[in-house]
C-alpha cells in the first residue's frame, strides 16, 4: 500500500488556501512593491534592444495582475488575469520579430497604460481602507512610484514615434535617462540638464511635475486625516 505524500492531503491543501485567503484579503502591497522595484532597476540597468521593452512589458502586467489579487478584484488565475498575461505575451513575442520603431512605440504605450491600470486598481483600494496602517502607506508609495514609470513610457513612446529628437539637447536619450529625467521631473527637482523639445514633451512633463506635487499634497492630506479620525474614535 503506498503512503499517501507528505503535505498534500487535503488538511494541507486547506491551511495552504487559508494563508492565501488571509494574505489577500490584508491588501498586502508588499509584492506589487517589489515587483515595481524590479521593473525600475530592469530600466535603469538594461540596454535598449527590443527585447527589453518585451519584458518590462511582461513585468508591467505582471504587477497589475498582482495588485488585481492583492485588492481582490481578480484572482492569479482569473480569466481576466489569465487574458492580460496572454495579450502581453503575445506583444511581447512579435515585437522584437517585427522590430521598427513603430512597433516599440506601441509597446511603449501599451505598457504606460497597463501601469496606469495599476494605479487605478491600487487607489480604488486605498480609496475604501478604513484607516492607515503599513499596507495603505505601502499602496501610497506604490503609485507614486507607478506614476514616474507611467511617464517613462509615455516619454519613451513620444521619442520613437516622433520625427525629431526628444530632448532639447539633441538627442532621445536611453530609456535610462528618461527614466531620470521622469523622477526628477515627478520630483520638481528641475536641474535643467535635459529639457524636452516638442510642446508635447512640454505638455507631458508639466503634467507630470504637477501630479507629483498634487499627489504629494493629497495623500498626505488624507493620511492625516484619518489618523486623526482614528485617534478620536
Amino acid at each position: 500500500m503506498t503512503e499517501p505524500i507528505a503535505g498534500t492531503g487535503p488538511m494541507q491543501r486547506w491551511r495552504l488556501g487559508m494563508r492565501i485567503a488571509r494574505k489577500r484579503a490584508s491588501r498586502s502591497f508588499g509584492t506589487v512593491l517589489a515587483l515595481i522595484v524590479v521593473s525600475l532597476v530592469f530600466s535603469a540597468s538594461a540596454s535598449d534592444g527590443e527585447w527589453t521593452t518585451s519584458v518590462l512589458l511582461v513585468l508591467g502586467s505582471l504587477t497589475l495582475v498582482a495588485a488585481l489579487w492583492t485588492s481582490g478584484l481578480a484572482r492569479a488565475d482569473s480569466r481576466l488575469s489569465l487574458s492580460l498575461l496572454s495579450v502581453a505575451l503575445a506583444v511581447a513575442i512579435l515585437a522584437p520579430i517585427v522590430s521598427g520603431s513603430t512597433v516599440l512605440g506601441i509597446s511603449a504605450i501599451l505598457t504606460g497604460l497597463v501601469l496606469l491600470g495599476t494605479v487605478g486598481v491600487i487607489a480604488r483600494t486605498l480609496a475604501v481602507e478604513p484607516e492607515i496602517n503599513l499596507q495603505t502607506v505601502l499602496g501610497a508609495i506604490c503609485i507614486y512610484v507607478l506614476l514616474g514609470m507611467v511617464f517613462l513610457f509615455l516619454y519613451g513612446a513620444v521619442a520613437l514615434l516622433g520625427s525629431g529628437p526628444f530632448f532639447a539637447q539633441g538627442t532621445d536619450g536611453t530609456r535610462a535617462l528618461r527614466l531620470y529625467f521622469s523622477y526628477v521631473t515627478i520630483a520638481t527637482l528641475g536641474y535643467g540638464d535635459y529639457t524636452p523639445k516638442t510642446n508635447l514633451g512640454h505638455m507631458l512633463a508639466i503634467l507630470e511635475a504637477l501630479l507629483g506635487q498634487l499627489y504629494l499634497v493629497t495623500v498626505l492630506a488624507l493620511l492625516v486625516s484619518r489618523v486623526r479620525i482614528r485617534k478620536d474614535s
